[in-house]
């Protein structure tokens, strides 16, 4: 693949990045090393190489669901700055 100044422009404008004329050569050549890496990879056989899905073999090791003590609702609004008797009050943030 050929790294030229449209494609610079092209990747600039997809990235919203602003790409000064100082800096393309610069930009060119990292680009050119990046597409010449993935290249290299294309050069591996990968025939009988199963396409990795995940990268462990475990399905949802995921803890099981246990049903725990609870404070209630006083324990929970006692140290609150301001609460009523259901509620924490918190300072309004949207002004009309």
């Amino acid at each position: 693949m050929e790294v030229n100044d449209a494609l610079i422009d092209k990747l600039a404008n997809l990235a919203r990045l602003k790409i000064e004329d100082s800096e393309r050569e610069s930009v060119k050549t990292d680009l050119q090393k990046m597409i010449q890496f993935v290249e290299k990879l294309n050069e591996l056989d990968t025939t009988g190489v199963e396409p990795l899905l995940h990268v462990s073999n475990n399905v949802n090791i995921l803890r099981a669901d246990e049903v725990k003590d609870n404070i209630s609702r006083n324990q929970g609004l006692k140290n609150a700055p301001m609460h009523d008797e259901q509620f924490f009050k918190v300072p309004k943030v949207i002004k009309k």
